[in-house]
């Protein structure tokens, strides 16, 4: 089918809290606003931005763990976010997720064989030898011997859950893996082995990713497109390269500026950002950013900025940086 394999339209989720008895209506979490993108066949979406903003809350939308608010998430052109029980369970072969914890994420009482069949085996029955020769391939497409299959969790490393919980996520043969936060947990030396085995299994298999991470290093290392997300909106979607290279919103600025830089000859920039996140409960009004903002001017308090193309192929909302058409850059910033 043509066109993205993954869309995702105007998604939006609040979480209510609870209301004391004297107020008319309980306030609300507005964890995900409005967010649209779209993620080809091969390739890998990065999403970051700081804790709190929205990320993992994407990810459980994505995978239908969570219903939204409003708005679509189509994968192959079918609104997944409509799909009734028994029509969802059919499309959940297409979606898998690698969890952030490889020791949480396992059952310790199943043997690697039983964890990486377990997910077929809710669709299909298999017989002892289809089960162990499924295992047994698994395992050599994640780099591990096929008489680990016997082994219980308890008696690999971090590394190695980690690469047991991808093959459990491949069994079903998906078209799109969403790793939430997949290396955070692991060492350094770690992170990259299995960085790099996710980009073979991508060359290999075709799958896309959504990629969720703070970690700039390793988003840089492995995306094609690089979402940041703030306060529950995406505020710049770019390709890595450009992204890397030149950010244009002033927060892709703060966040890139802040992350440690292994060269000790390299200079740093410097981008003054004060303050705290704003509570996602009370969202301040305009651009979510302003109050935290250097070059925040009296429309961002006002107006909420939209996603603007650019010439590079990327899109950003900042009026100061991007202003709307037919209002000059130094027009917007003496207004």
């Amino acid at each position: 089918m043509s066109g993205p394999l993954l869309k995702v339209e105007n998604l939006t989720k609040h979480f209510p809290l609870g209301a004391g008895l004297l107020k008319k209506q309980a306030p609300v979490v507005r964890a995900v606003e409005d967010l649209s993108f779209s993620v080809e066949a091969g390739e890998t979406l990065c999403i970051v931005g700081e804790s709190g903003c929205g990320k993992s809350t994407v990810a459980r939308l994505l995978m239908r763990l969570s219903d939204p608010t409003a708005g679509r998430v189509l994968l192959d052109g079918t609104d997944i976010s409509q799909l009734k029980k028994r029509e969802l369970r059919e499309w959940r072969r297409r979606i898998q997720l690698v969890f952030q914890d490889p020791y949480s994420s396992l059952n310790p009482r199943l043997t690697a064989g039983q964890i990486i069949t377990e997910p077929v085996e809710n669709f299909e029955r298999l017989t002892r030898q289809e089960r162990q020769a499924l295992a047994a391939d698994l395992l050599g497409k994640v780099g591990m011997a096929p008489e680990a299959m016997h082994r219980l969790p308890s008696q690999f490393s971090g590394g190695q859950r980690q690469r047991l919980g991808i093959a459990r996520a491949l069994a079903l043969k998906p078209s799109l893996i969403i790793a939430d936060e997949a290396v955070s947990a692991l060492d350094v030396s770690v992170q990259a082995q299995i960085l790099n085995l996710l980009m073979d299994l991508q060359q290999q298999m075709g799958l896309a990713f959504v990629f969720i991470s703070h970690d700039l290093g390793v988003v840089e290392h492995i995306g094609h497109r690089v979402a940041v997300m703030y306060l529950g909106r995406i505020v710049e979607l770019a390709p890595c390269e450009a992204l890397f290279a030149k950010p244009v919103h002033p927060y892709t600025e703060a966040l890139i500026a802040a992350a440690p830089v292994p060269d000790p000859t390299r200079v740093r920039l410097e981008v003054p950002i004060e303050g705290e996140v704003p509570s996602p409960v009370n969202p301040p009004s305009g651009c979510a950013f302003h109050p935290r903002c250097p070059l925040a001017i009296e429309r961002c308090r006002m107006e909420v900025p939209s996603l603007t193309p650019m010439s590079d192929g990327r899109v950003v909302a900042c009026h100061v940086r991007v202003p709307a058409p037919g209002v000059s850059a130094t027009l917007a910033q003496a207004s």
